[in-house]
C-alpha cells in the first residue's frame, strides 16, 4: 500500500525559483535513489488567512511568504521509514547543500499519512 509524507512550509516569495530548483534536486539526490514514487511541491495561489486555523496560521506564514503544500508518494510505509532512517544518521551525506535551505526549517510542517481513499479519473 503506498505511503504519504505530506509537508507544509511558508516560503519566502522571492525565493520561488530557488524553492522550486532545490526540491528538484532532493529530488534527483535524496528521494528517488531511495526509492520514492513521486513528489509534488504545490506553491500557493488561493490559501486564505483563517480565523481560528488555516494553513498560514500553522506555518507562521509571514507577509512576504508563500505557503507550500508538498508529498513524496512512498511504495509502502518500510520504505519510507528506511529513508528517513537514512536521512537522520550522522553520516548521511545528500549530495546538496542543506544548510543553505531557502525557507525556514524550523516552521516546516510534516509527517506520514496511510490512505484511506485513493479515488482517480
Amino acid at each position: 500500500m503506498p505511503y504519504y509524507g505530506g509537508f507544509l512550509a511558508a516560503v519566502p516569495t522571492a525565493n520561488k525559483e530557488t524553492y522550486a530548483a532545490h526540491a528538484r534536486e532532493a529530488w534527483e539526490k535524496i528521494f528517488k535513489p531511495m526509492g520514492a514514487l513521486s513528489m509534488v511541491e504545490a506553491w500557493g495561489d488561493d490559501v486564505p488567512d483563517g480565523k481560528v486555523t488555516s494553513f498560514p496560521m500553522a506555518v507562521k506564514k509571514e507577509d512576504d511568504e508563500t505557503v507550500v503544500f508538498s508529498w513524496i508518494e512512498w511504495p509502502d510505509k518500510a520504505t519510507h521509514d528506511a529513508a528517513g532512517e537514512k536521512m537522520m544518521a550522522p553520516d548521511f551525506d545528500p549530495g546538496m547543500d542543506m544548510a543553505e535551505m531557502p525557507f525556514d526549517g524550523m516552521r516546516l510542517m510534516w509527517g506520514g499519512f496511510v490512505p484511506i481513499v485513493y479515488e482517480r479519473a
